[in-house]
């Protein structure tokens, strides 16, 4: 059975000033499928995943998400962004939608961070945490409302190569298992191959300023 489409984006162009970032950029997503976007800093991955989630315009190009009524975008930043007068549970917490009971609230968060080597966390205080375990929080959080698409905007890159390997391989086995889609974006070639059910090179999806 074919699946369907999430994202598709046609002849997309950004440009900052005078700044042409990248022009005639197609890139096709399937429902469940992860892709890894593989190029050096500073061409424009970043700026695509904030377009694609409405965070900066459009110029040229569309972005047409065919699922859209029943699409919901999540974000997982390259330095995560976690609330210092919340633990862990409180900020994975922010996440979750709809009314709960406090036991149901609890017991979806202890689940999600075992996901994620987390159990035992949840009343950690968030300054007590390594970069990697911040970022597992963050992953988490922007998991819960499943969303149908997922950017993941460099979020390993300042880990140490391990911990960045494992986390990576840890991200890919929650995406398969909730069937949802994502775009990765990331300079390392290994760091792609461990998530990604698909790579693409940057310079093959776009006509870069360089």
């Amino acid at each position: 059975m074919k699946k369907k489409c999430i994202l598709n984006i046609k002849e997309l162009g950004k440009r900052f000033g005078d700044v042409q970032v990248f022009e005639r950029l197609t890139l096709e997503v399937q429902d469940g499928e992860i892709v890894a976007l593989l190029g050096p800093s500073g061409c424009g991955k970043s700026t695509l995943l904030r377009m694609i989630a409405g965070l900066e315009s459009i110029e040229d190009g569309e972005i047409a998400h065919p699922m859209e009524g029943r699409q919901s975008i999540g974000y997982v930043f390259q330095k995560p962004i976690l609330y210092p007068h919340l633990d862990v549970e409180g900020n994975v917490a922010l996440g979750l939608e709809g009314k709960m009971s406090r036991k149901e609230r609890k017991r979806i968060i202890e689940d999600e961070l075992k996901l994620v080597g987390l159990e035992g966390f949840a009343s950690r205080k968030t300054h007590n945490l390594s970069g990697g375990e911040a970022q597992r929080v963050a992953v988490v959080r922007s998991l819960l409302n499943q969303p149908n698409l997922l950017l993941l905007d460099e979020p390993f890159s300042a880990l140490d190569l391990g911990s960045r390997r494992k986390i990576a391989q840890d991200t890919r086995e929650i995406l398969r298992s909730k069937n949802i889609a994502a775009i990765h974006v990331t300079h390392d070639p290994e760091e792609a191959e461990t998530i990604a059910d698909r790579v693409l090179l940057w310079s093959e999806i776009t006509q870069s300023s360089d």
